[in-house]
């Protein structure tokens, strides 16, 4: 009975975003005494926001998992592969209940944070609270922490740690949204603070991607739909040829394999569409809702959401970003050889999301150069973070992935060393 409580609390509830940002719309707009109607509305609105959204994203991920099965295939590729989803899942295997506690009670904390100190963020990314708890477990279980002491430990860092990162990359959300209504909720802030210092070192925030000028048989790549599928598809048709025809229509289906990379790219262009479609959505109920949780409970309260927020913002930067990152993650692979550590695999999906969010950030502060810069300076941080604490997974049996969020990753180090001094 309490597992099965405790279970639609996790993962029905905060770990369903749009479950999760839907009552907390709810809420504000409650406690700003609208009408039941007004209530209904901006909850179910924001609720079919996040659906839109995360089908955006799903679509995104499908057509990204197509082109990484073909790349690995192509060159021959074994090794680490860098995804939260992954790890999250062996720790609940593991430790589900520790990992359940800690994400309730850390979500408890981050309120607590956010009403009694500056830093008004509320971390409204349930999928990333939920990775953050996995890891807090991971690193406490490794250097032999009891249970209860990992559940009151784990939910003060990680109810921190929600309040505390969206701060280190709010000035770039400034910048780039023109506003300070909005925070970053998807734990990769340090990279993205980055990307917006060397953004601001090698180039002009005047020189946007949205602002390029362009030869007249280039303008084609104005429209940002028709430049990610265009650049995409040259990724794709590179694995696709590498790999060969066979592998291809394992995939393709009844698709002919040819036909089937140029399908796969509009898709992609597609689901960037539908995620901005959904944002908008979003943005446009959430930000009204908060003003009652500011002006009754938290004063200045901000919700810190999931990365795709800021694509709106500059999409042709996000398709920079992206490739950026993917190169600075293939140029590792040859340096993890050399020096015989585990090779972590430049995995498409958590590389488009976190590259292209970087690409915003670069491009806020240094227009292309930043985005171009930001994005592969990201790419590299998120290929040599998972191989810094790829070995305090495996030591407790997490083998063949690892977490590539840069806060996670910081997080955990500096976790692990202190225990390290205890244990």
């Amino acid at each position: 009975m309490i597992t099965g409580i405790l279970n639609f609390i996790v993962y029905d509830l905060l770990g369903t975003s749009s479950i999760l940002v839907g009552f907390i719309a709810m809420f504000g707009l409650i406690l700003q005494k609208k009408k039941w109607d007004k209530v209904v509305i901006g909850t179910i609105k924001t609720i079919v926001g996040f659906i839109i959204f995360s089908a955006g994203s799903s679509l995104a991920t499908s057509s990204l998992n197509s082109f990484q099965t073909l790349f690995t295939k192509a060159f021959n590729l074994e090794g680490v592969l860098p995804l939260a989803e992954a790890v999250t899942a062996l720790a609940q295997n593991k430790f589900g209940p520790i990992v359940a506690l800690i994400m309730v009670t850390g979500f408890i904390a981050n309120l607590i944070i956010a009403r009694l100190t500056p830093f008004k963020y509320i971390f409204l990314t349930g999928q990333h609270n939920l990775y953050l708890a996995a890891l807090l477990t991971v690193i406490f279980k490794a250097n032999g922490v009891s249970d209860g002491l990992t559940i009151g430990l784990g939910a003060i860092i990680l109810g921190a740690s929600a309040a505390l990162f969206p701060a280190i990359a709010q000035r770039g959300m400034k910048k780039i949204t023109g506003e300070n209504e909005i925070a970053m909720g998807h734990y990769v802030t340090l990279a993205y603070a980055l990307s917006s210092f060397i953004g601001s070192k090698v180039g002009k925030p005047e020189d946007s991607t949205e602002k390029l000028k362009l030869p007249s048989w280039l303008m084609i790549f104005k429209d940002y739909v028709v430049s990610v599928a265009l650049s995409v598809a040259v990724f794709y048709y590179i694995s696709a040829f590498m790999a060969g025809k066979a592998e291809v229509e394992a995939l393709s289906g009844n698709v002919s394999w040819i036909l089937f990379p140029f399908l796969q790219s509009l898709s992609f262009a597609a689901s960037l569409f539908i995620i901005i479609t959904g944002v908008r959505m979003v943005l446009g109920e959430i930000v009204s809702a908060f003003v009652g949780i500011s002006e009754k409970l938290i004063p200045n309260a901000k919700p810190a959401l999931d990365c795709p927020v800021v694509f709106q913002y500059a999409p042709t930067a996000t398709v920079i970003g992206f490739l950026s990152a993917y190169i600075g993650g293939l140029l590792c692979i040859p340096v993890f050889i050399a020096l015989k550590t585990p090779v972590i695999i430049p995995v498409a999906v958590p590389y488009f999301f976190i590259g292209a969010t970087a690409g915003v950030f670069g491009n806020a502060t240094g227009g292309w150069k930043g985005a171009i810069a930001g994005g592969f300076i990201t790419g590299i941080l998120i290929a040599v973070g998972p191989a810094l604490i790829y070995p305090i997974m495996s030591s407790i049996g997490l083998t063949g992935t690892s977490f590539p969020e840069t806060d996670f990753v910081s997080v955990g180090l500096i976790l692990n060393a202190i225990l390290s001094i205890f244990n």
